[in-house]
Protein backbone atom coordinates (compact mmCIF):
# COMPACT_ATOMS: atom_id res chain seq x y z
CA UNK A 1 0.00 0.00 0.00
CA UNK A 2 2.78 2.40 0.96
CA UNK A 3 4.72 1.47 -2.19
CA UNK A 4 1.66 2.21 -4.35
CA UNK A 5 1.30 5.66 -2.79
CA UNK A 6 5.03 6.25 -3.32
CA UNK A 7 4.79 5.29 -7.01
CA UNK A 8 1.70 7.47 -7.41
CA UNK A 9 3.51 10.52 -6.01
CA UNK A 10 6.28 10.12 -8.57
CA UNK A 11 3.98 9.38 -11.47
CA UNK A 12 4.45 12.02 -14.18
CA UNK A 13 0.79 12.29 -15.19
CA UNK A 14 -0.32 12.59 -11.55
CA UNK A 15 2.22 15.35 -10.82
CA UNK A 16 1.19 17.29 -13.94
CA UNK A 17 -2.50 16.96 -13.03
CA UNK A 18 -1.88 18.07 -9.45
CA UNK A 19 0.15 21.10 -10.53
CA UNK A 20 -2.53 22.07 -13.07
CA UNK A 21 -5.22 21.77 -10.40
CA UNK A 22 -3.23 23.96 -7.98
CA UNK A 23 -2.60 26.55 -10.71
CA UNK A 24 -6.31 26.60 -11.65
CA UNK A 25 -7.36 27.00 -8.02
CA UNK A 26 -4.84 29.82 -7.49
CA UNK A 27 -6.10 31.58 -10.63
CA UNK A 28 -9.73 31.34 -9.52
CA UNK A 29 -8.79 32.54 -6.03
CA UNK A 30 -6.80 35.49 -7.40
CA UNK A 31 -9.60 36.58 -9.71
CA UNK A 32 -12.38 36.05 -7.17
CA UNK A 33 -10.91 37.64 -4.03
CA UNK A 34 -11.26 41.27 -5.22
CA UNK A 35 -14.99 40.71 -5.75
CA UNK A 36 -15.43 39.19 -2.28
CA UNK A 37 -13.69 42.00 -0.39
CA UNK A 38 -15.98 44.68 0.98
CA UNK A 39 -15.15 48.35 0.45
CA UNK A 40 -15.05 49.66 4.02
CA UNK A 41 -14.30 53.23 2.98
CA UNK A 42 -17.30 53.46 0.65
CA UNK A 43 -19.51 51.92 3.32
CA UNK A 44 -18.37 54.45 5.91
CA UNK A 45 -18.76 57.36 3.50
CA UNK A 46 -22.24 56.09 2.66
CA UNK A 47 -23.13 56.13 6.35
CA UNK A 48 -21.79 59.69 6.57
CA UNK A 49 -23.95 60.69 3.61
CA UNK A 50 -26.94 59.14 5.38
CA UNK A 51 -26.07 61.14 8.49
CA UNK A 52 -25.86 64.29 6.34
CA UNK A 53 -29.33 63.64 5.02
CA UNK A 54 -30.55 63.13 8.59
CA UNK A 55 -29.09 66.50 9.62
CA UNK A 56 -30.70 68.17 6.62
CA UNK A 57 -34.05 66.60 7.44
CA UNK A 58 -33.69 67.54 11.10
CA UNK A 59 -33.00 71.14 10.17
CA UNK A 60 -36.13 71.27 8.01
CA UNK A 61 -38.19 69.64 10.74
CA UNK A 62 -36.85 72.11 13.31
CA UNK A 63 -37.95 74.97 11.11
CA UNK A 64 -41.40 73.42 10.81
CA UNK A 65 -41.49 72.80 14.60
CA UNK A 66 -41.26 69.06 14.43
CA UNK A 67 -39.23 67.09 16.92
CA UNK A 68 -38.43 63.75 15.29
CA UNK A 69 -34.76 63.34 14.37
CA UNK A 70 -34.26 59.67 13.57
CA UNK A 71 -36.43 56.83 12.55
CA UNK A 72 -37.41 54.62 15.47
CA UNK A 73 -35.90 51.14 15.26
CA UNK A 74 -38.35 48.27 15.29
CA UNK A 75 -37.97 44.62 16.07
CA UNK A 76 -37.61 42.22 18.95
CA UNK A 77 -34.90 44.27 20.72
CA UNK A 78 -36.94 47.46 20.52
CA UNK A 79 -40.08 45.78 21.86
CA UNK A 80 -38.12 44.18 24.72
CA UNK A 81 -36.48 47.46 25.71
CA UNK A 82 -39.78 49.36 25.57
CA UNK A 83 -41.84 46.77 27.43
CA UNK A 84 -39.33 46.40 30.28
CA UNK A 85 -38.43 50.13 30.30
CA UNK A 86 -34.75 49.21 30.09
CA UNK A 87 -33.68 52.54 28.64
CA UNK A 88 -34.51 54.35 31.86
CA UNK A 89 -33.21 51.56 34.10
CA UNK A 90 -29.92 50.54 32.46
CA UNK A 91 -28.89 53.62 30.48
CA UNK A 92 -26.14 55.66 32.11
CA UNK A 93 -25.50 59.37 31.64
CA UNK A 94 -22.75 59.00 29.04
CA UNK A 95 -23.93 55.90 27.17
CA UNK A 96 -24.75 57.79 23.97
CA UNK A 97 -21.41 59.58 24.05
CA UNK A 98 -19.51 56.30 24.48
CA UNK A 99 -21.39 54.70 21.61
CA UNK A 100 -20.67 57.74 19.42
CA UNK A 101 -16.98 57.52 20.35
CA UNK A 102 -17.03 53.85 19.33
CA UNK A 103 -18.58 54.77 15.96
CA UNK A 104 -22.14 53.69 16.72
CA UNK A 105 -24.57 56.56 16.21
CA UNK A 106 -28.32 56.67 16.21
CA UNK A 107 -31.09 55.03 18.18
CA UNK A 108 -30.49 51.53 16.81
CA UNK A 109 -27.08 50.93 18.48
CA UNK A 110 -28.43 52.35 21.75
CA UNK A 111 -31.33 49.88 21.72
CA UNK A 112 -28.93 47.03 20.91
CA UNK A 113 -26.60 48.05 23.74
CA UNK A 114 -29.46 48.18 26.26
CA UNK A 115 -30.76 44.81 25.09
CA UNK A 116 -27.41 43.05 25.48
CA UNK A 117 -26.75 44.73 28.81
CA UNK A 118 -30.02 43.12 29.98
CA UNK A 119 -29.54 39.72 28.28
CA UNK A 120 -25.84 38.99 28.91
CA UNK A 121 -26.11 38.63 32.73
CA UNK A 122 -28.99 36.16 32.29
CA UNK A 123 -27.12 34.14 29.66
CA UNK A 124 -23.88 33.95 31.64
CA UNK A 125 -25.73 33.13 34.86
CA UNK A 126 -27.59 30.28 33.12
CA UNK A 127 -24.38 29.04 31.49
CA UNK A 128 -22.56 29.08 34.85
CA UNK A 129 -25.42 27.21 36.54
CA UNK A 130 -25.41 24.51 33.86
CA UNK A 131 -21.64 24.17 33.94
CA UNK A 132 -21.21 24.11 37.72
CA UNK A 133 -24.23 22.01 38.67
CA UNK A 134 -24.62 19.71 35.66
CA UNK A 135 -21.46 19.42 33.57
CA UNK A 136 -18.68 20.25 36.05
CA UNK A 137 -17.60 17.82 38.75
CA UNK A 138 -16.84 20.13 41.65
CA UNK A 139 -17.18 19.35 45.34
CA UNK A 140 -17.93 22.97 46.27
CA UNK A 141 -21.10 23.59 48.30
CA UNK A 142 -24.20 24.83 46.46
CA UNK A 143 -23.95 28.33 47.95
CA UNK A 144 -20.41 28.69 46.59
CA UNK A 145 -21.61 27.60 43.16
CA UNK A 146 -24.45 30.12 43.32
CA UNK A 147 -21.95 32.81 44.29
CA UNK A 148 -19.76 31.97 41.29
CA UNK A 149 -22.84 32.05 39.06
CA UNK A 150 -23.76 35.46 40.44
CA UNK A 151 -20.21 36.62 39.71
CA UNK A 152 -20.61 35.42 36.13
CA UNK A 153 -23.85 37.40 35.88
CA UNK A 154 -22.03 40.50 37.17
CA UNK A 155 -19.33 40.01 34.55
CA UNK A 156 -22.04 39.69 31.89
CA UNK A 157 -23.46 43.07 32.87
CA UNK A 158 -20.13 44.73 32.08
CA UNK A 159 -19.39 42.75 28.89
CA UNK A 160 -21.13 45.30 26.59
CA UNK A 161 -19.21 48.13 28.29
CA UNK A 162 -15.93 46.27 27.78
CA UNK A 163 -16.76 45.74 24.11
CA UNK A 164 -17.57 49.42 23.61
CA UNK A 165 -14.41 50.49 25.49
CA UNK A 166 -12.33 48.21 23.27
CA UNK A 167 -13.89 49.68 20.14
CA UNK A 168 -13.25 53.21 21.46
CA UNK A 169 -9.56 52.41 22.04
CA UNK A 170 -9.15 50.90 18.58
CA UNK A 171 -10.93 53.83 16.97
CA UNK A 172 -8.86 56.43 18.83
CA UNK A 173 -5.65 54.62 17.92
CA UNK A 174 -6.60 54.58 14.25
CA UNK A 175 -7.57 58.27 14.34
CA UNK A 176 -4.43 59.46 16.09
CA UNK A 177 -2.11 57.59 13.73
CA UNK A 178 -3.36 59.67 10.80
CA UNK A 179 -4.40 62.87 12.60
CA UNK A 180 -1.06 64.81 12.33
CA UNK A 181 -0.95 64.10 8.59
CA UNK A 182 -4.57 65.20 8.31
CA UNK A 183 -3.70 68.46 10.06
CA UNK A 184 -0.88 69.07 7.57
CA UNK A 185 -3.27 68.50 4.68
CA UNK A 186 -5.84 70.74 6.36
CA UNK A 187 -3.20 73.46 6.76
CA UNK A 188 -2.29 73.23 3.07
CA UNK A 189 -5.94 73.47 2.04
CA UNK A 190 -6.67 76.44 4.31
CA UNK A 191 -3.56 78.36 3.23
CA UNK A 192 -4.46 77.76 -0.42
CA UNK A 193 -7.67 79.73 0.11
CA UNK A 194 -10.23 76.96 0.65
CA UNK A 195 -13.00 77.37 3.21
CA UNK A 196 -12.90 75.20 6.32
CA UNK A 197 -15.83 73.08 5.07
CA UNK A 198 -14.17 72.43 1.72
CA UNK A 199 -10.86 71.75 3.48
CA UNK A 200 -12.46 69.18 5.80
CA UNK A 201 -14.16 67.52 2.85
CA UNK A 202 -10.94 67.39 0.83
CA UNK A 203 -8.90 65.99 3.72
CA UNK A 204 -11.58 63.37 4.40
CA UNK A 205 -11.34 62.11 0.83
CA UNK A 206 -7.53 61.99 0.95
CA UNK A 207 -7.05 60.49 4.42
CA UNK A 208 -9.47 57.60 3.91
CA UNK A 209 -6.72 55.25 2.77
CA UNK A 210 -4.84 55.79 6.06
CA UNK A 211 -7.74 55.93 8.53
CA UNK A 212 -11.33 55.24 7.57
CA UNK A 213 -12.49 56.33 11.03
CA UNK A 214 -10.84 59.76 10.73
CA UNK A 215 -12.27 60.22 7.22
CA UNK A 216 -15.71 59.40 8.61
CA UNK A 217 -15.40 61.92 11.45
CA UNK A 218 -14.14 64.69 9.17
CA UNK A 219 -16.94 64.05 6.67
CA UNK A 220 -19.50 64.15 9.46
CA UNK A 221 -18.00 67.41 10.74
CA UNK A 222 -18.30 68.84 7.24
CA UNK A 223 -21.98 67.95 7.20
CA UNK A 224 -22.52 69.47 10.64
CA UNK A 225 -20.71 72.66 9.66
CA UNK A 226 -23.07 72.98 6.72
CA UNK A 227 -26.36 72.25 8.45
CA UNK A 228 -26.04 73.02 12.16
CA UNK A 229 -27.00 76.58 13.11
CA UNK A 230 -23.95 76.98 15.37
CA UNK A 231 -20.54 76.09 13.91
CA UNK A 232 -19.11 75.85 17.41
CA UNK A 233 -21.37 72.88 18.07
CA UNK A 234 -19.89 71.02 15.11
CA UNK A 235 -16.36 71.35 16.49
CA UNK A 236 -17.50 70.35 19.97
CA UNK A 237 -19.23 67.27 18.53
CA UNK A 238 -16.00 66.29 16.78
CA UNK A 239 -14.09 66.56 20.07
CA UNK A 240 -16.71 64.49 21.91
CA UNK A 241 -16.85 61.76 19.27
CA UNK A 242 -13.08 61.28 19.21
CA UNK A 243 -12.46 61.77 22.93
CA UNK A 244 -8.74 62.43 22.44
CA UNK A 245 -6.89 65.41 24.00
CA UNK A 246 -5.11 66.23 20.73
CA UNK A 247 -8.33 66.49 18.76
CA UNK A 248 -9.95 68.46 21.56
CA UNK A 249 -7.10 71.00 21.48
CA UNK A 250 -7.47 71.39 17.70
CA UNK A 251 -11.23 71.87 18.03
CA UNK A 252 -10.69 74.50 20.73
CA UNK A 253 -8.27 76.35 18.45
CA UNK A 254 -10.78 76.24 15.58
CA UNK A 255 -13.53 77.56 17.85
CA UNK A 256 -11.32 80.44 19.00
CA UNK A 257 -10.34 81.19 15.41
CA UNK A 258 -14.03 81.30 14.45
CA UNK A 259 -14.87 83.56 17.40
CA UNK A 260 -11.98 86.04 17.30
CA UNK A 261 -11.10 85.95 13.62
CA UNK A 262 -7.52 84.78 14.12
CA UNK A 263 -5.76 83.10 11.16
CA UNK A 264 -6.29 79.36 11.01
CA UNK A 265 -2.93 78.63 9.41
CA UNK A 266 -0.85 79.50 12.47
CA UNK A 267 -3.09 77.58 14.84
CA UNK A 268 -3.16 74.49 12.61
CA UNK A 269 0.62 74.55 12.18
CA UNK A 270 1.16 74.62 15.95
CA UNK A 271 -1.47 71.92 16.53
CA UNK A 272 0.08 69.67 13.88
CA UNK A 273 3.47 69.91 15.58
CA UNK A 274 1.97 69.20 19.00
CA UNK A 275 0.10 66.15 17.72
CA UNK A 276 3.25 64.81 16.11
CA UNK A 277 5.00 65.18 19.45
CA UNK A 278 2.12 63.37 21.18
CA UNK A 279 2.39 60.52 18.69
CA UNK A 280 6.15 60.30 19.23
CA UNK A 281 5.69 60.34 23.02
CA UNK A 282 3.19 57.49 22.76
CA UNK A 283 5.68 55.47 20.69
CA UNK A 284 8.47 56.19 23.20
CA UNK A 285 6.18 55.14 26.04
CA UNK A 286 5.50 51.80 24.36
CA UNK A 287 9.21 51.30 23.71
CA UNK A 288 10.08 52.11 27.33
CA UNK A 289 7.52 49.61 28.67
CA UNK A 290 8.84 46.78 26.49
CA UNK A 291 11.62 45.56 28.90
CA UNK A 292 9.15 45.27 31.76
CA UNK A 293 6.72 43.34 29.57
CA UNK A 294 9.48 40.97 28.42
CA UNK A 295 10.54 40.10 31.98
CA UNK A 296 7.85 37.49 32.64
CA UNK A 297 8.17 35.72 29.24
CA UNK A 298 11.93 35.55 29.69
CA UNK A 299 11.57 34.04 33.18
CA UNK A 300 8.94 31.53 32.07
CA UNK A 301 10.36 30.47 28.70
CA UNK A 302 14.06 31.34 28.50
CA UNK A 303 15.43 30.52 31.95
CA UNK A 304 14.17 26.88 32.08
CA UNK A 305 15.70 26.19 28.66
CA UNK A 306 18.94 27.85 29.77
CA UNK A 307 19.06 25.71 32.91
CA UNK A 308 18.47 22.56 30.84
CA UNK A 309 21.29 23.48 28.45
CA UNK A 310 23.72 24.30 31.27
CA UNK A 311 22.83 21.59 33.77
CA UNK A 312 21.78 18.89 31.31
CA UNK A 313 25.27 17.52 30.49
CA UNK A 314 26.27 17.55 34.17
CA UNK A 315 23.09 15.71 35.13
CA UNK A 316 23.71 13.10 32.43
CA UNK A 317 27.24 12.50 33.71
CA UNK A 318 25.99 12.14 37.29
CA UNK A 319 23.35 9.65 36.12
CA UNK A 320 26.01 7.56 34.33
CA UNK A 321 28.19 7.48 37.44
Amino acid sequence: MNLGIFNLLFDQSFVVTALASVAAFATILTLGLPYLESDRLNARLKSVATRREELRRAQREALSKKSTLRSTPVGFMKRTVDQLNLENILQSANTKEKLAMAGYRGQGPLITFMFFRFVMPILLFAAAIVYLFVMGKYNAPPFAKLGMSAGAALVGFYVPDLFVSNMISRRQESIMKAFPDALDLLLICVESGMSIEAAFNRVASEIGSSSIELAEELSLTTAELSYLPDRKQAYENLAKRTGHPGVKAVCTSLIQAERYGTPLGTALRVMAQENRELRMQAAEKKAASLPAKLTVPMIVFFLPVLFVVILGPAAMKVMKL
